[in-house]
């Protein structure tokens, strides 16, 4: 199963806020042998935001959406993914209880009454309204929760609550496809060649050996290399192909073909 992440907001496309989540979920994932296949990120545009949602829906992906399910006029995704899954919104019982104890215990720290049918807080019952048939993300920082639909899952924008609700999301429904962390990545530094020149050998180990995927990274003015490539291969899967064999065979090719090589890396 691939996986993908959504990224919903305007302050992150106008450069208001630097995005923390793909480093993040890439950490995240790795820590559990699983990779990120695709990352999309749009602004508070209802009619985009619906599109990407029904891109992530087709493709089958276990797919994360950040940000957009709050209360406020810009906050969309909610309603969006109603639309592209095609049915109502309703406010999700699990949620509506939780909101209510959230709403209690602030009352309480503040040392005021706790007053529900308050038109702020009945406003705020909005967090919980979901599209139908879907399922709560607990949200262990202020109990206010997400939601999940199929594969797709739907967190704040906020890293403090949005990361340890994907970790109980992966942790909860797809133990299953933790794999053991091992070695995934090998490569060389090569000085003096073209990616152009490179690409047969880089062909030729990927249909020689199944589960094998060939990376090259150039760089042309790298503080210690200088101009290089750097030339590897890692497993498709973590834990599936013969990764050893490959990179063997990669540095037997690339001096057949006379390349000067550098430090190696292993990751």
């Amino acid at each position: 199963m691939n996986i993908g992440l959504v990224i919903v907001g305007d302050e992150i496309l106008s450069g208001k806020r630097a995005d923390k989540h793909l480093a993040k979920i890439i950490e995240l994932l790795a820590a559990r042998g699983l990779s990120l296949a695709w990352a999309r990120y749009v602004g508070d545009d209802p009619a985009r935001i619906t599109a990407d949602l029904r891109d992530a829906i087709a493709s089958g992906d276990l797919v994360f959406s950040c940000g957009g399910i709050g209360a406020t006029p810009d906050d969309h995704t909610r309603a969006c993914a109603a639309a592209a899954l095609g049915v109502a919104l309703e406010l999700h019982p699990e949620a509506k209880a939780l909101i209510l104890e959230r709403m209690a215990d602030v009352a309480r720290e503040q040392g005021q009454p706790f007053e529900p049918e308050r038109a702020d807080n009945v406003h705020r019952l909005n967090m919980g309204v979901f599209p139908a048939g879907c399922r709560i993300i607990p949200n262990p920082y202020n109990k206010i929760p997400g939601f999940s639909c199929g594969h797709l899952h739907f967190v704040p924008g906020f890293p403090v609550m949005a990361w340890p609700m994907i970790e109980w999301v992966l942790d909860t429904h797809y133990r299953h496809l933790h794999r053991a962390t091992s070695v995934r990545e090998r490569s060389v530094i090569v000085y003096g060649a073209m990616e152009a020149a490179l690409t047969p050998l880089m062909e030729e180990l990927e249909a020689r050996f199944a589960g094998i995927k060939v990376f090259s990274l150039p760089s042309v003015d790298h503080p210690q290399h200088g101009r290089h490539i750097e030339l590897g291969v890692k497993r498709a899967v973590p834990g599936e192909g013969d990764d050893e064999g490959a990179y063997a065979a990669m540095l037997e090719g690339l001096r057949r073909f006379g390349a000067q090589l550098g430090p190696e890396m292993v990751r």
